[in-house]
């Protein structure tokens, strides 16, 4: 596989094989076939198993501190090169780099989790605050803290995130209710609420394409 990889690019590769790759660092001398298909089985996808926490994947026979420490060690260099695709450039020419910066960020997320990505007048990210967490259904936001966050980082204009966990893309009239309270609210501080963005696995829907901003 190593080879294969050099020779042909990780794009010859599946995700099986890239997962006993990445295991085969935690050990050496061991097959990693038989847990690379088990983590996939439990898991269903590679990402989903490099996102998921480190408690998570020790309860797997087979999985120790090594194998571990080498996933989420993947899963810090993938967050920090999605990142580097948005930071300081005009991310609203290309939105779906801000979709794929998102769904890299949320899309494995078991419960709701509220985030804002913070802009300067050139709309450029200049921060990425997570605001909340909560159910598998909701997370509580509360205007004072996105306001507090937004003025901080001395933003001009923001873009609203949260996920959720079910898959359902639809915003809730809870959704839609909040995201008009915030957009008053940043507009008296001269804050623009550019969009509201839920993801839902590796759907993206945006509030101002339905019309809802």
């Amino acid at each position: 596989m190593r080879r294969k990889l050099l020779d042909k690019g990780a794009e010859s590769l599946s995700d099986l094989e890239l997962l006993e790759m990445l295991l085969y660092a935690g050990n050496m001398r061991g097959d990693t076939k038989p847990l690379a298909k088990q983590l996939m089985q439990t898991f269903g996808s590679l990402s989903a198993i490099l996102r998921s926490p480190p408690d998570r994947l020790n309860i797997h026979h087979g999985m120790g501190n090594a194998s571990v420490a080498a996933l989420k060690l993947v899963e810090a260099a993938a967050l920090h090169l999605s990142h580097s695709d948005i930071d300081n450039r005009h991310i609203l020419t290309s939105w779906s780099a801000v979709q794929h910066y998102c769904i890299t960020r949320l899309a494995h997320e078991p419960i709701e989790h509220f985030m804002m990505l913070c802009l300067d007048n050139r709309n450029r990210l200049i921060a990425e605050e997570r605001l909340s967490r909560g159910t598998i259904d909701q997370t509580p936001v509360y205007v004072r803290e996105v306001i507090n966050a937004a003025l901080r980082h001395h933003a001009k204009a923001v873009i609203l995130v949260h996920n959720h966990p079910s898959g359902e893309p639809e915003p809730s009239r809870a959704d839609i209710e909040m995201t008009a309270e915030l957009k008053a609210a940043l507009k008296l501080v001269t804050v623009t609420l550019h969009d509201h963005l839920i993801v839902a696995g590796r759907k993206v829907v945006s509030f101002k394409s339905l019309g809802l901003l």
